[in-house]
């Protein structure tokens, strides 16, 4: 995809991995619509950054827990730009029981409504707008607790709802590329433990004992977490250079999956 001149719109860009896909983006030339609910203290920032990337952009503030303001929010993304390219599909409300403790409905449903339901009602709302672009691309994220679960290290980090949530983000990546192709590629980065989402710069991180902490980087292989960069090229691949690629998910967790087992060396053998 010729980047230079699309329109993208990237959830929950206030800070961290949002902002971080957001402003590549716009330094490529792409009009950035950008969505915010909290973490207020952040915007004048955030819209300094953007004006220094040299690219058009647009903050909007809504609470996408409000499915009804979402097709008014895709309309002023049109208004704005006239079109609708790229959308980063990254909103969550990660459920870690070091912070929340054993579930109470409100945290259940908060967990739900903001991992899975809003990204399904934004993709809806969006679509008939990336089909007429003729050259879409959707990008889910997600987390590796989809597949973790609430066992392991990562077990004080991923509640069961969290969990469960991601699982089906991986079902609506498969049923959306379906529905969109062949106008519109539809791909999920899973994410496994980087700044800003379920490692340091979070609340949770800080609750974790030291020894904790080094249990996950050990159950890790490449013996570190993950950095906002390293997401953001990631993205970057599937939006410009992954044209061929749809209803796929691209796992970047340094190796945490495969963590928890080992390969011994290939032993000599007893035959000559």
């Amino acid at each position: 995809m010729e980047l230079k001149g699309k329109v993208a719109l990237v959830l929950g860009a206030i800070k961290g991995i949002g902002k971080g896909i957001g402003l590549a983006l716009a330094r490529e030339g792409v009009k950035v619509a950008l969505t915010y609910y909290d973490w207020e203290e952040h915007l004048k920032q955030m819209n300094h950054d953007f004006e220094q990337a040299g690219a058009e952009h647009l903050a909007i503030r809504i609470n996408l827990l409000d499915t009804d303001e979402i097709s008014s929010m895709i309309d002023k993304v049109i208004d704005r730009f006239g079109r609708l390219d790229i959308l980063i599909n990254n909103i969550e409300r990660g459920g870690w029981p070091v912070v929340h403790g054993s579930y109470v409905r409100e945290q259940w449903d908060l967990e739900l409504a903001t991992t899975l339901r809003a990204k399904w009602w934004v993709y809806n709302s969006a679509l008939p707008h990336l089909k007429a672009s003729g050259d879409g691309v959707v990008v889910n994220i997600s987390s590796i607790a989809g597949l973790v679960g609430r066992s392991g290290p990562a077990g004080r980090i991923f509640n069961d709802g969290y969990a469960a949530a991601n699982r089906a983000v991986s079902s609506f990546t498969e049923t959306w590329a379906r529905e969109a192709a062949p106008e519109v590629r539809v791909n999920e980065l899973m994410l496994g433990l980087v700044d800003t989402r379920h490692g340091p710069e979070t609340r949770g991180w800080g609750l974790l004992g030291e020894s904790q902490r080094q249990e996950i980087i050990d159950h890790t292989l490449l013996r570190r977490l993950g950095h906002i960069e390293n997401v953001v090229k990631a993205a970057l691949f599937i939006i410009r250079d992954a044209s061929f690629m749809t209803g796929s998910v691209l796992r970047l967790d340094g190796g945490y999956m495969l963590g928890g087992e080992y390969s011994e060396p290939m032993p000599k053998g007893v035959i000559e």
